[in-house]
């Protein structure tokens, strides 16, 4: 009886170990069909030298980098399919992407990780802030102002870029993505309403708004860690902070990451007091001890060719009183009219403003993110020559005819500006004719040929720059345009600024290729610069952006017949030809900014010594400014990657200062300057305006950097300021 009583046992036990395996198994093919993608997100800092060189976006000479508002950082996500296809998008807090960059990125990837990434399945996408250091692209005319090529900006976005796909690759894991959309409905107006009421009214009837008010977002769920990240295109231009802005940058979308990061990271840490926060700097030791991946937040420009953040308007300096609405001028003039912000007078304010805007928004989405992306991922990718592209167009009544694009080309109401950044004589938007001083001008460098300018027509070309080549080349001609498609979403990496018109004729034609329903993005500012794209209507009204729409009238539409052409090479399944490379211009660059010479200070005054100290037993209350001035050096000594300059220390037990706050935070500003152009001297003020959330304690401020000696050495210092208290 007992050996059949365990036989039935044992029997019973067989039994159950199946049914148990069966179970396991059927959980784990929900695992697997879970995980649809290996995902994998990383963030490297790309912030630049923040002394002497020239701000990249408004062309003013004047506005060279003196400090740090926050840094700036190269973010990137990377999703694969297990055994198949993966795709790279990485976002620049710079002004746009480089040709020259992209080149340089792409040669690092292929040394390191053979054919995975390529120039097909590789986006590098920039903000568009006005307030990131110049220098970076390889055609004159985009480095005019910062006296031609500067290596140290070019090196640090490039190792950024870099360093921020290496992270992410190394951060691959199962995990998913989901999308969501919404609308932000005050963070951006169009600047050049006049040219956006040229399109035909029945187009226009079909949109509420004369810009787009979408938001595209992807959240990244790691399967082990949750949530890991997320991504979001909305189109409004990176020009909260002003031509005259001296401090680095990563304006309104910068400002929106920064908020996104810490929010997430707070969530995360359940709001424990005295949390270190995980950006204070690596250069602080026992700060670097994060096993969870980093929260990656990055905030992606779309088609915001005519969208300004300076939502209340544009203004006259001198009476106050509204531009006029086709030229953006006051009394004939544009150099008075400018665009406000929320924050108006103040242009941080401004920024933090409508950085908040696009950062409440997005966490809305991110939280309430439930369409999960699924489906196979693709990339099409080729160059062109956009100085010569033929592009067919239906002709009314049926038929069709052949147009060309033309060499590139600037109008005169280029030079006008915008009411976010105005420019300078007597140039006004709106100019179809031109006038006849400025042509005499422009003839000294390149007289346009009869051909380029029919070509143009009804722009007047006032720097033929795709016809200009000395030293070398003043403007693109070959150009990348690329489709990346995951599951649902589809990504154009366009390599300009499409105006909201522009934007919706490409969207929706593309989105018309696929069988399946897409949702379609535009990346603006990817994989090389090429100034504005508009609408052939926009285009005639010659206004900033259509002056600034290089390869003439028909730009769009070759545009739209080419990005068509991919998406169909998508749903074919078939290649499209690499097309002609575009020029490797590295070894022709021509820099006339001068080195550092030499740093020095007063005798019997050491570097990081405090020129203007707190006073003792001070006390500060939230909201207060607390202000050190130290003796310092030129800041291009060491750019202090992933490091800071500025460093805001809390007081633990009798004797251990515990990093707080690093000039990464919006709350502390790095000001740098020298008593005059050529002195040796120079001094760091660091301004920390104590936030709401500061822990009550005792502080006191730091300051970090490098001097340069005769011989060429550099050497390190540190500074403190005097302890303070914090209510």
């Amino acid at each position: 009886m007992e050996f059949f009583r365990a036989l039935i046992q044992r029997q019973r036990a067989i039994a159950w170990f199946w049914v148990l395996l069966l179970v396991f198994a059927h959980n784990g093919k929900k695992t697997i069909s879970a995980s649809n993608y290996l995902v994998g997100l990383g963030s490297y800092d790309i912030t630049g030298p923040a002394a002497d060189v020239n701000m990249m976006g408004y062309a003013n000479s004047d506005q060279t980098a003196s400090g740090i508002h926050f840094r700036l950082r190269a973010r990137s996500f990377i999703v694969a399919e297990p055994q198949g296809n993966r795709v790279v998008f990485v976002n620049l807090d710079a002004c746009m992407a480089s040709q020259l960059v992209t080149i340089k990125v792409l040669e690092r990837l292929k040394a390191r990780y053979g054919n995975l990434y390529t120039e097909k399945n590789v986006a590098i996408s920039g903000i568009h802030t006005h307030a990131g250091p110049g220098g970076y692209l390889q055609y004159v005319v985009y480095i005019v102002t910062s006296l031609g090529f500067v290596r140290q900006s070019f090196d640090v976005i490039v190792d950024g870029i870099e360093q921020s796909i290496m992270r992410a690759h190394e951060n691959l894991r199962a995990g998913s993505v989901y999308v969501n959309k919404g609308e932000i409905l005050d963070a951006g107006v169009n600047r050049s309403p006049s040219s956006y009421l040229n399109n035909p009214a029945a187009e226009r009837s079909k949109y509420k708004y004369d810009v787009d008010k979408e938001i595209t977002l992807l959240k990244f769920v790691d399967d082990q860690w949750g949530p890991v990240g997320a991504f979001n295109w909305f189109a409004t231009h990176g020009t909260s902070m002003s031509r005259t802005n001296e401090l680095i940058s990563g304006d309104n979308k910068g400002t929106a990451a920064r908020l996104m990061e810490d929010w997430f990271d707070q969530k995360s840490v359940g709001g424990i007091a005295n949390e270190i926060p995980r950006r204070v700097s690596n250069i602080v030791p026992g700060t670097q001890g994060n096993h969870r991946p980093k929260f990656v937040s990055a905030f992606c420009q779309s088609n915001c060719g005519d969208v300004s953040p300076n939502v209340l308007g544009a203004f006259c300096t001198d009476t106050g009183l509204p531009c006029d609405f086709n030229h953006s001028t006051c009394g004939g003039k544009n150099e008075l009219c400018y665009g406000r912000g929320p924050g108006y007078p103040d242009e941080f304010e401004s920024t933090r403003i409508i950085g908040e805007r696009q950062f409440k928004k997005a966490t809305e989405l991110f939280n309430s993110a439930s369409q999960k992306l699924n489906g196979k991922i693709d990339f099409r990718h080729t160059y062109l020559d956009f100085s010569q592209l033929e592009v067919t167009l239906p002709k009314q009544g049926g038929g069709s005819e052949t147009v060309k694009t033309c060499p590139a080309a600037m109008g005169f109401a280029f030079a006008a500006g915008t009411t976010d950044g105005p420019g300078a004589f007597d140039f006004k938007q709106g100019d179809d004719s031109g006038n006849a001083f400025w042509k005499l001008v422009r003839n000294v460098l390149k007289t346009p040929s009869k051909e380029q300018t029919d070509c143009q027509q009804p722009k007047p070309i006032l720097l033929d720059t795709g016809e200009m080549k000395q030293p070398y080349d003043w403007a693109p001609s070959i150009l990348p345009i690329q489709i990346l498609k995951i599951g649902q979403l589809v990504i154009l990496s366009v390599p300009g600024e499409f105006t909201t018109m522009a934007g919706r004729r490409l969207r929706d034609a593309v989105g018309a290729v696929f069988k399946e329903k897409v949702q379609v993005v535009i990346a603006g500012l990817t994989n090389t610069y090429s100034q504005y794209v508009t609408t052939l209507e926009e285009y005639k009204m010659q206004r900033y952006e259509g002056a600034s729409t290089l390869y003439g009238p028909h730009t769009l539409s070759a545009y739209i017949q080419e990005f068509t052409k991919l998406a169909t090479a998508i749903v074919s399944g078939k290649p499209v030809e690499a097309g002609p490379q575009p020029p490797d211009l590295l070894n022709k660059q021509i820099s006339l900014l001068a080195p550092v010479v030499v740093d020095s200070t007063p005798l019997g005054v050491g570097f990081g010594d405090v020129s203007t100290n707190i006073p003792r037993n001070s006390t500060f209350k939230k909201g207060d400014t607390v202000s050190v001035v130290f003796w310092s050096a030129c800041p291009r000594n060491d750019l202090m990657t992933e490091g800071t300059f500025a460093l805001v220390e809390l007081l633990q037990g009798q004797d251990t200062w515990v990093p707080a706050y690093d000039d990464d935070d919006i709350c502390l500003r790095f000001k740098w300057s020298r008593p005059s152009k050529l002195s040796a001297q120079s001094h760091a003020t660091i301004e920390w305006r104590v936030p709401q959330s500061a822990v009550p304690g005792v502080y006191r401020v730091s300051h970090f950097g490098a001097s340069k000696s005769l011989f060429g050495s550099i050497s390190h210092f540190t500074g403190s300021s005097n302890a303070f208290v914090v209510k």
